[in-house]
């Protein structure tokens, strides 16, 4: 009989199925979350992070990004505001989440004592977990010298 089909009692069934196109799809799924998951949840002011060698990335699920700018500007989420301001941002997020987590992100050129307002405006709020956020050095020669 011509087209190959058979007429026996031939009930083969399935005896294998090629899954490298479905792991390819999910490897190049993958590539892409990784690439921009971390532009997805860094929602902050661009700012000249400080080095630090024990620098970390810190993703909690209930953040609140504090940046400061070189010019000692504060926001919240991307948003400007005062000294009142920031307070009552953070007070309504303690309320939204008694877990939330403050992660200051000041400019490397930023005096100290602005750091040190921000910190204690966000204590005052009642948030007591916070998190300075800086960036790892880039790796030096051995033998290099500081």
């Amino acid at each position: 009989m011509a087209g190959g089909a058979s007429m026996g009692g031939d009930d083969d069934g399935i005896t294998g199925i090629n899954v490298t196109p479905f792991v390819d799809i999910a490897l190049v799924l993958l590539i892409i979350f990784m690439v921009t998951a971390k532009y997805i949840t860094s929602q902050s002011i661009p700012v000249d992070l400080p080095e630090a060698a024990s620098a970390s990335d810190t993703q909690q699920v209930s953040v609140a990004n504090v940046s400061i700018s070189a010019t000692g500007q504060f926001f919240v989420d991307l948003e400007a505001v005062d000294d009142a301001g920031l307070r009552a941002r953070m007070q309504q997020r303690l309320a939204q989440n008694p877990e939330v987590r403050a992660i200051i992100n000041a400019d490397r050129t930023t005096q100290h004592g602005r750091v040190t307002q921000a910190i204690d405006i966000i204590r005052l709020a009642g948030v007591t977990k916070f998190a300075i956020q800086t960036t790892q050095p880039a790796e030096e020669p051995q033998g290099a010298q500081r």
